[in-house]
């Protein structure tokens, strides 16, 4: 729910700007974000989020004061809160996800199309067009990704790990790029560049 609340209130902020947010959860374990065994496929994590997301924007959306293009952006996704979110997991040698099946009836995981976005399509991804913008992780850290896009880090699981950590955390230590792929740097914000690039 803090994650959740944290990204509208940053992405209100960058919206008019031009610049999408992202936020980032690292989970214990892909099953309880990818439930295979259920008929929708969603874990308890998927199923949690979308609750408090359809709850905490409807909410936003009663503020008399929300700028109306990003009022519009809010209820775009308010029937389907499914398209908000998408999973990456590590893919194996063969290039298949781990802990993926392929779904009934189709000869392609939707695992990999996420993975295909978030990891091989940043311009898309990027885009306010595309409607994740909330992604779920876990034991992708080798994969190499980060996203210059990400403000919000939520970690669903415990580590004793201080490099696994730092490198979470570096999933989000980037400067940010608005819609026309223009990196939010000093040149092009002046000194708002800090007050812009929060993790």
């Amino acid at each position: 729910r803090e994650t959740i609340q944290s990204h509208f209130a940053k992405e209100e902020s960058l919206f008019k700007r031009g610049i999408k947010t992202l936020s980032l959860f690292f989970i214990d374990e892909v099953s309880k974000y990818k439930n295979y065994d259920a008929i929708d496929d969603k874990g308890i994590y998927a199923t949690i989020f979308e609750e408090e997301y359809l709850n905490i924007a409807r909410d936003r959306l009663t503020d008399s004061l929300l700028d109306a293009n990003y009022r519009s952006y809010l209820e775009r996704e308010l029937k389907s809160p499914e398209k908000v979110h998408a999973g990456y997991f590590s893919i194996d040698k063969k290039g298949k996800v781990v802990d993926s099946k392929i779904k009934r009836g189709s000869e392609s995981s939707d695992d990999i199309s996420a993975y295909d976005l978030i990891m091989k399509n940043k311009e898309r991804l990027l885009s306010f067009e595309e409607p994740v913008r909330f992604i779920f992780s876990h034991s992708a850290l080798k994969e190499g990704w980060d996203n210059p896009n990400v403000f919000q880090i939520c970690t669903l699981k415990h580590s004793d790990s201080n490099t696994a950590k730092r490198q979470e955390v570096g999933r989000g230590l980037r400067l940010c790029v608005n819609q026309n792929g223009n990196r939010m740097d000093v040149e092009s914000c002046g000194e708002t560049v800090h007050d812009i690039n929060v993790l």
